[in-house]
């Protein structure tokens, strides 16, 4: 029997949008543990990184946010997730969840719908990639954790 945690907090980018080298710091093998140091900005590898990419960075329009969080409220409804929060931004998304599933799954089923849904409806073209690959997943095991995160999801982004 699997011991789920009663949540996740799941937060995933668009595409391009924190590039490694960026000067916020950024995330690698090396640099990857939660609440641990980011790697350094670095110029030179932002630069090599930028100039790989095969489309721009994908900032979303407050009506694309308002149809990917439709598409997440109906991915959860169908897999029978609750969904505790959920906030779509410009170049980021948090989602408040539990289910009786790894994060990595649940994850992977709300970027897939949500890129699916766009594409279908024309928000998204055929080859246009939406999402970074990967993200966050957070598992919280505390009643105090959730209303912490969910505080976050909701109140905390502007």
């Amino acid at each position: 029997m699997q011991d789920w945690p009663s949540a996740y907090l799941i937060t995933f980018r668009t595409h391009a949008s924190w590039l490694p080298g960026d000067d916020r710091g950024s995330v690698d093998r090396w640099h990857s543990l939660v609440g641990g140091p980011t790697a350094p900005p670095a110029k030179a590898r932002a630069a090599y990184h930028a100039g790989r990419l095969t489309q721009p960075p994908v900032t979303l329009t407050p009506g694309q946010r308002n149809f990917l969080t439709s598409a997440i409220e109906e991915t959860c409804a169908f897999r029978n997730w609750s969904l505790l929060a959920a906030n779509v931004r410009s170049n980021h998304v948090h989602v408040l969840v539990t289910a009786a599933a790894t994060p990595e799954r649940v994850m992977r089923s709300l970027k897939a719908r949500a890129t699916r849904t766009a594409r279908e409806s024309g928000v998204l073209g055929p080859e246009q990639k939406l999402w970074a690959r990967h993200g966050s997943t957070r598992h919280l095991w505390k009643p105090a954790d959730i209303e912490a995160a969910w505080d976050y999801v909701v109140h905390g982004q502007d």
